[in-house]
């Protein structure tokens, strides 16, 4: 006998159904829950469907978001193998049925079948530090882009309330400037404070310039000042968002520096990590991000695996004599991983870091082809570079 329980997980609860082999179905199909409780009567079954075929069963489950992982740490811990498949797999063959019924008993009565149908192997347990790095990266990922949110509506707000402020400072959005702005946000209440005043407040807020720096800062300030059009009195909803704005992005900085500092110690610890940074053109973050979102290379035995995983492989399509000459990149797999390739590809071959990168990168553009499609044809060539060197775990400049 061959036994698999498939489970169709949802959130907060999974539906269970247990085949003896193909086409044995034991028993009927039940929910449980995801707590402690039911999983322990989980594992209760698992082991009847033991002692009635004789061999200790599989369990087959999607990949669900998260809400998988309670289910997979309680298999892990109760010695069970577990195949977790891809969500497009399962999709294909829930559609080679003839009716067209969705519920959760069907779903997990299809993936026992599937079990039989497919030469599925067992999950590959990924590293604690992979996983928590790319739990950080993917949290960076997300601020980062509220932070840019947030950078867009104060532009908007400041361009009605003070808009020469901009070139008072270097870096508009330094802590510097930020509180400076939060202290001073009206061109009156500029002019009312005096140089002297406004050069006292910014040199208390930035230690490490000279006064000097700070009496400069401050006759630009009142420059602007006098250069504003906008009588801010009749603007305070405006000046109560500005306030608002400043302090969200002063937060967004605090936030983003604690989880790059923690994604840096975390990354400093792990081998890959140095060995991807090798490549020219590949900076700090760009190089955790891609090692995250990777995991362990021995999960892919061949290159064209791991260019598959990113979604960069053409698609193929041909029927009779008709074959398909645009191809364009499947797009299934990591988004995230495509889009930091996209960029590493995009830093190496600007100012020719990465010369090897862009001798290739021109030699396809001399071929006629266009600018997206030479850089994926980069991105796949950097992706073969990675495969190789953490398969050897040598250095990028010791291989090529």
């Amino acid at each position: 006998m061959n036994p698999v329980v498939g489970l169709d997980v949802s959130k907060g609860e999974s539906q269970v159904q247990a085949f003896l082999d193909k086409g044995s179905p034991y028993g009927k199909s039940f929910t449980i829950s995801h707590i402690n409780e039911e999983l322990v009567e989980l594992m209760h079954f698992l082991k009847e469907v033991e002692c009635v075929s004789g061999v200790r069963p599989s369990v087959i489950l999607e990949s669900t978001g998260h809400y998988h992982t309670p289910v997979i740490q309680f298999l892990e811990e109760q010695n069970f193998m577990y195949i977790l498949i891809n969500p497009l797999l399962s999709h294909q063959a829930k559609k080679s049925s003839l009716r067209k019924v969705k519920t959760d008993e069907i779903d997990a009565y299809r993936l026992c079948e599937l079990y039989y149908k497919e030469e599925l192997e067992p999950y590959k347990k990924r590293g604690i530090n992979l996983l928590n790095l790319r739990h950080l990266t993917r949290q960076h990922e997300t601020l980062t882009g509220l932070y840019v949110q947030a950078k867009l509506q104060f532009h908007a707000i400041l361009d009605q309330v003070f808009p020469e402020y901009r070139g008072v400072f270097g870096d508009l959005y330094s802590k510097v400037s930020l509180n400076t702005l939060l202290e001073f946000s009206t061109s009156e209440s500029v002019l009312q404070t005096g140089e002297d005043s406004l050069t006292d407040k910014i040199a208390s807020l930035c230690l490490s310039r000279s006064e000097r720096w700070a009496k400069e800062r401050a006759i630009k300030l009142i420059e602007a000042a006098h250069r504003n059009p906008f009588k801010n009195t009749m603007y305070q909803s405006q000046l109560t968002s500005l306030e608002m704005y400043i302090h969200m992005l002063l937060q967004y900085q605090e936030h983003l520096a604690k989880l790059d500092h923690q994604i840096d110690a975390l990354a400093g610890e792990i081998e890959e990590y140095k060995i991807i940074q090798s490549i020219p053109g590949i900076g700090a973050r760009i190089a955790a991000t891609i090692l995250s979102e990777i995991g362990e290379i021995e999960r892919f035995n061949h290159p064209k695996k791991l260019v598959a995983f990113s979604g960069i492989d053409p698609s193929v399509h041909s029927s009779g004599k008709f074959t398909a000459t645009i191809n364009r990149i499947t797009k299934r797999g990591s988004s995230r991983l495509r889009h930091t390739l996209y960029m590493a590809v995009l830093c190496g071959i600007r100012s020719s870091r990465n010369k090897k990168l862009k001798v290739f990168y021109d030699r396809k553009r001399e071929e006629g082809k266009p600018f997206k499609v030479a850089v994926i044809a980069c991105v796949n060539k950097l992706l073969h570079w990675i495969y190789t060197i953490l398969k050897r775990k040598e250095l990028f400049q010791d291989i090529y």
